[in-house]
């Protein structure tokens, strides 16, 4: 058996100076979680978050939820 490898990717809107994440969304179809992690560490922590909880983040920034005030 093969396990899959995250490819990680950064948004084409992360042009502030370094403080981006990365996320791999390669492997939401095979186990259901999208890795993410800090891009200025790459050997650093992987949070895996699942993929409703995911798309619900994104449902809300897309929204303005998390705007400040």
């Amino acid at each position: 058996m093969k396990t899959e490898s995250p490819r990680w990717f950064k948004s084409s809107y992360s042009d502030n100076g370094g403080d981006c994440i990365e996320v791999a969304v390669n492997l939401v179809a095979s186990q259901g979680i999208v890795p993410v992690r800090d891009s200025k560490s790459e050997d650093g922590p992987v949070l895996d978050v699942r993929t409703a909880a995911f798309s619900a983040f994104v449902a809300g920034v897309q929204a303005g939820t998390f705007d400040a005030v």
